[in-house]
């Protein structure tokens, strides 16, 4: 199976930091650093499942954009396969 090349959109976005929904319940927030055609690498990451706590997904990213990330991973490397979206955090509504 073959993957295709990311979207050279996504060089963009390297050095800002990024909100990245993926299709399961998780959501990630850090500094978009590289990608390749399998991989986002992010530094500086909150990582965060939403089935250990009440907030919603909207909720989370709009209190992160607003009171700063939670940062519990140092380093992270995460398959593009399972990304849904992926926005600057400084574009998330915050009103």
């Amino acid at each position: 199976m073959t993957t295709p090349n990311p979207s050279t959109l996504l060089q963009g976005l390297v050095g800002q930091v990024v909100v990245v929904d993926l299709a399961s319940t998780y959501v990630c927030l850090g500094t978009l650093v590289g990608f390749d055609e399998w991989f986002l690498e992010l530094r500086d990451v909150d990582l965060h499942d939403f089935r250990y706590g009440s907030a919603t997904r909207e909720v989370y990213v709009y209190e992160s954009a607003t009171l700063g990330i939670r940062r519990n991973r140092e380093r992270l490397l995460l398959r593009l396969d399972g990304v849904v979206a992926v926005s600057r955090l400084d574009e998330v509504a915050t009103s």
